[in-house]
């Protein structure tokens, strides 16, 4: 059988590390990660590979979730290579989030993403639940969830609250209305700081709520509720939007900005959203989301080479 992934969450190793000291400026990285039993370290950006346990992900629905079931021997496939690759951790989804995309009740959200926490259960990385479903969140958590991605920022208290009850991460995300609304001309004054203002509030709500500053990292959000122009105005002040030292997740894989900029179709932005990624890695990203592990850290491992002392 092929391995179940790395033995350190501190992958990828060669370079076994990226030095801030550069000849290009790169911020300090975000405090280690605290996600129940693992650690997460940012002596280099971190990569997080996307799981989407749905019919409809704009990106990859319907690979892992076909005829109403849960495609498990597909998904453990990929999470072995994704882990073999480099991934730290495994985001799992079963509710789209693209712009339009339908609602999806948390009872069916748990019978997608339920099964895969249990079938990936001894695999050696965080297991990260993408849901803003307070009820999802509490059954991921019970089946060994390391981590909740709340693309709604913590605004269910009774989220926040039940993240607060456990030992996992807490990735808190901005976004400008929800998933069916949020592309209808999104308007900031100043997107940086708007956000930045933002994901500092909700990160003392959380820390007010208990959950400890060593578990929470914040997320601006890219393609949620923003235009072309202000997802290049976070990605140039990335740096500006960190709260308290927490890690920046960022999410940037094959989204419609690196269409609108490339005119590539999904299925063909690998190098534009490489070259976002470097941007992003340079700018003071954290952990990274992404559908391409392997070409990801090849991407890491040439930026560690190049800063190396």
């Amino acid at each position: 059988m092929p391995s179940k992934g790395r033995q350190s969450v501190d992958q990828p190793k060669k370079p076994s590390r990226l030095s801030r000291s550069r000849s290009f400026h790169l911020p300090v990285q975000g405090h280690d990660l605290h996600c129940r039993s693992r650690v997460v370290s940012f002596s280099q950006p971190q990569l997080m590979g996307v799981l989407n346990i749905t019919p409809d992900s704009f990106s990859d629905g319907g690979r892992f979730f076909a005829d109403g079931a849960v495609v498990l021997d597909s998904v453990r496939e990929q999470a072995i290579a994704m882990i073999d690759a480099g991934a730290a951790i495994l985001d799992i989804g079963g509710e789209s989030s693209r712009p339009g995309a339908d609602v999806v009740s948390s009872r069916e959200e748990q019978r997608r993403v339920i099964p895969v926490l249990d079938a990936l259960a001894d695999f050696d990385a965080v297991l990260s639940v993408d849901t803003y479903h307070v009820e999802t969140a509490a059954a991921a958590l019970a089946h060994g969830a390391g981590m909740i991605n709340d693309i709604t920022g913590g605004r269910d208290a009774a989220l926040v609250a039940t993240v607060a009850a456990s030992d996992a991460a807490y990735a808190l995300m901005h976004m400008q209305g929800s998933p069916q609304t949020m592309q209808n001309a999104p308007f900031y004054q100043d997107v940086v700081a708007e956000v930045a203002g933002y994901l500092q509030q909700r990160y003392e709500l959380c820390r007010a709520a208990g959950i400890a500053a060593d578990r929470l990292l914040v997320d601006p959000g890219f393609g949620f509720g923003k235009s072309l122009e202000h997802n290049l105005a976070l990605l140039r002040g990335l740096e500006s939007i960190r709260v308290e030292g927490c890690p920046i997740l960022v999410g940037l894989s094959r989204k419609s900005m690196i269409g609108l900029i490339t005119d590539q179709s999904v299925d063909a932005r690998l190098p534009g959203s490489l070259a976002a990624l470097l941007l992003a890695a340079q700018n003071g990203a954290d952990l990274i989301r992404v559908h391409d592990v392997r070409a990801s850290a090849d991407v890491l491992r040439v930026l560690a080479a190049y800063a190396a002392d």
